[in-house]
Order: structure tokens, then sequence, then C-alpha cells
């Protein structure tokens, strides 16, 4: 029996980790009939000195689902983490007050908006939109995606609007700032730096799995909500709390 308790101690150590990765932020029931790698059962945002992250656990393996790829950008789909918040898209480099700020966790294969990086390493800076990727989005309702659907906001023709020094030159208020997505098993998290990050700690939020469409058309909408995976409050009331942990 002596040997094996070291097992067991190893066994009860794990639990231990995976439940505090679990605490706070809003908790899921899983749902039989969404998709397990999209199945939200824990989502929350913690800050930790400049950093916040972004935090998200799924029934299956978070990450095992993406797009198949079409040929072609009008029609074509793009699967999402979202994490929607209550702040200012100000704070990411947008106007004030122009919709929802939104981080996402993003893969797409047919075609590729992070036009200053190179994610898979092969020397082209153009072909890797298939790879999970992070951006921040601000969202808006749209009857032309749907009634009650959201769109991320597109730029009017000769708008010159506020926007990030990363914004990879879509007609839409996105930025691709390049923050590396971590999958492990069931779990996805993104580290975020903030130059305030008390507007972070005092923000509500929510969690979101969602399949966006390119318009046909692609334009006015360019890209709409088309299907929503699982809410994690259920009703997108963003009432997330944000969980200030102590600098280690």
């Amino acid at each position: 029996m002596k040997r094996f308790k070291p097992f067991l101690a190893i066994a009860l150590l794990a639990v231990t980790i995976v439940a505090q990765a679990h605490t706070g932020g809003i908790h899921s029931a899983g749902a039989k009939a969404v998709t397990p790698a999209f199945d939200i059962v824990h989502t929350k945002i913690t800050t930790e000195g400049n950093l916040a992250v972004f935090h998200v656990a799924v029934s299956g393996k978070a990450g095992a689902s993406r797009p198949a790829k079409t040929g072609k950008l009008a029609g074509s789909k793009i699967f999402s983490y979202v994490w929607p918040t209550t702040i200012d898209p100000y704070v990411a480099g947008f106007d004030k007050g122009t919709g929802i700020l939104a981080f996402a966790v993003t893969a797409h294969p047919d075609f590729d908006d992070t036009p200053l990086y190179d994610e898979n390493g092969d020397g082209d800076l153009g072909n890797d939109g298939d790879l999970w990727h992070s951006h921040w989005v601000v969202l808006q309702p749209d009857d032309a995606c749907g009634k009650g659907a959201l769109k991320i906001v597109d730029i009017p023709a000769g708008a010159k609007p506020r926007l990030p020094k990363t914004w990879p030159g879509l007609p839409i208020l996105i930025d691709s700032p390049a923050y590396s997505p971590v999958f492990k098993g069931d779990t996805l998290e993104v580290r975020v730096p903030f130059d305030d990050i008390g507007v972070v700690d005092a923000a509500g939020f929510d969690g979101v799995t969602a399949a966006l469409r390119v318009n046909e058309s692609v334009h006015n909408p360019l890209v709409c909500v088309a299907d929503v995976f699982k809410v994690a409050s259920g009703k997108l009331t963003l009432p997330g709390k944000v969980e200030k942990k102590a600098a280690q």
C-alpha cells in the first residue's frame, strides 16, 4: 500500500491544480448539443501586474475544431473563442464608444488577417490564418447579419477612425496584436499586457464560442457573427467579474 501513496499524492495535487484553474469567473453546465471543443464550461479573466489572462475551459479539447477550407474569401467561416467586455474600445486603440470591445482567438483557413506576423515560421506572412491567433474586435448589432445578430464594425469608405498600430488593413474595427494563444487539454489561455490594468480590473465580461462568416458581397457588413455555439452566461449579460491576483 505504501508504494501507492506517492502516486495518490500526485493525483490529488493534479486535481487541486485543475480545481484552482477553474475557480472564479463564469461556470456553465455542459451541453450535449454543442461541439465539445466549443462547449464552454468555465470562462474568466484574471489580472496580475500589468497582464490580463483570458481563460476558457470546454467539455472537450480546446482548439480541436477549425473551419474547412472553401478556397474563397466570400462566405468563408471563422471559428472563434470570444471574451466580450465592458472595456471601452479606446483602450485597444479605437475611437471611444464605438461598440462592444471583445478579445477573440480565431482560426480561418481561407485568408490571413495578421499581415505583420509569420505564425507558422515559413517566411510567408500571408498564409497562416488557419492557425489560432488573437484579435481585438469591436462589435455592434446589425440586422443585415440577421435579426439581432452582431457584426465586426465596418469602416465606411473615406472615414479615418482611430486605429491600433497593429491594425491589419481590413475595413473593419479589428486589431491583430500577436498575443499567443496557449491550448492545453480542455483550456485556452492568452496573456495580454495593458498600460492601465485598472480598466480591466473594473470590467465585466462574458464568454462566447461562435462561427463568424465573411459576407458573400465582401462588403458592409464584412464579417457577421453567423452561428453562436454557446454563451457562458446564457444571455450575453457580461456578468463576469475580473479577479485580481497579487503579484508573485
